[in-house]
């Protein structure tokens, strides 16, 4: 593991790919390139055999400088740091701070692997993956890359538990369309979100909230922190995918006893009032950032009492109760 700093000067532990799994995928695209090499060959050989020779050895490199160095840099760059080989191994090139590897990057490390792979064998690359701490070849120190692996256990620590104020409304949600990955993001955003500064907590709770809530309807009820928010969608999302594998079982189980009625028995998973509404777009509205304050509420309304998404870390000495260590109250 290594941590990578992240443009919101936010740290995020990402897993480094070993050698033995780079070397596996380099091979992998190298043979995939010799093949496009030995098929081209032999099409120029067929094509261009009434042309000049020079002609055709001028075709015959440029060709082969566009699969040696075109190959890895066209493949990185529409599939935003894979290529066939680190696909098949479940690798990803990203930059230096944690973003997609960017075309400059890609072109870097294709002209970079010209010189390693196929000039000089592979050695400065393995002298310099073998020095580097986060694994870098030569490509990756020019380009600011590094390549992870995707394919690494996951870790999500505690369930997420729904905040009571919110538990009605959460029962409504329509979440058939949420994307794996904002939900990864929110989930990953509420284990770190103790660590973060004030400042940082709201702003990217805002940030993940309203890209969430475009897939999410309808909208939370007015003054619901971010954090929040992302809790109860959670927290929802997991209840019914508990119940749908728990009916699941419960049809299989029947189906076996009484195939008639195990037929009827199978019912889709609970789905709110909102599922066959229309969907809104950015129903989320992101509330301005006022530190020590907890959410506003209407003049009659009951002040709810927001939980932090998970248990507070120990207060260290020096520290007041019920504060972290930034110095930070979560609304209470």
């Amino acid at each position: 593991m290594s941590d990578v700093v992240t443009g919101e000067a936010v740290v995020v532990e990402v897993r480094v790919a070993q050698l033995p799994s780079r070397a596996v995928a380099l091979l992998i695209d190298m043979l995939v390139q010799i093949v496009t090499l030995f098929g081209a060959s032999l099409l120029i050989g067929t094509v261009a055999w009434d042309l000049d020779g020079a002609l055709a050895t001028m075709i015959y490199i440029a060709f082969t400088v566009l699969v040696l160095v075109g190959y890895p840099v066209l493949f990185e760059t529409l599939s935003r740091g894979r290529s066939l080989g680190k696909l098949a191994l479940g690798l990803r090139v990203v930059s230096d701070d944690g973003g997609p590897e960017r075309f400059r990057q890609a072109l870097f490390r294709g002209l970079a692997g010209m010189l390693e792979f196929w000039t000089l064998g592979g050695a400065p690359a393995l002298i310099s993956s073998l020095i580097s701490e986060k694994g870098k070849r030569l490509g990756d120190l020019f380009a600011g890359t590094i390549v992870i692996s995707e394919r690494g256990p996951r870790q999500y620590g505690p369930p997420l538990e729904m905040p009571p104020p919110l538990a009605p409304w959460a029962a409504t949600l329509e979440l058939s369309r949420l994307p794996e990955g904002v939900a990864a993001t929110a989930r990953q955003y509420l284990m770190r979100w103790h660590d973060l500064a004030p400042a940082v907590q709201h702003e990217m709770g805002v940030r993940i909230a309203t890209e969430m809530s475009a897939f999410v309807s309808p909208p939370p009820p007015p003054g619901v922190p971010p954090f929040a928010y992302l809790t109860a969608v959670l927290a929802e999302r997991r209840r019914r995918d508990q119940v749908r594998l728990a009916r699941q079982a419960g049809t299989r189980q029947s189906s076996q006893e009484w195939p008639q009625q195990g037929i009827h028995a199978a019912q889709p998973a609970h789905q709110g009032p909102y599922a066959q509404r229309p969907h809104q777009q950015g129903p989320y509205t992101p509330q301005p950032y006022t530190p020590h304050q907890p959410p506003q509420q209407g003049p009659h309304s009951p002040q709810p009492h927001w939980q932090a998404p998970y248990v507070p870390p120990p207060v260290q000495q020096g520290t007041a109760p019920g504060t972290t260590p930034g110095g930070f109250v979560p609304p209470a």
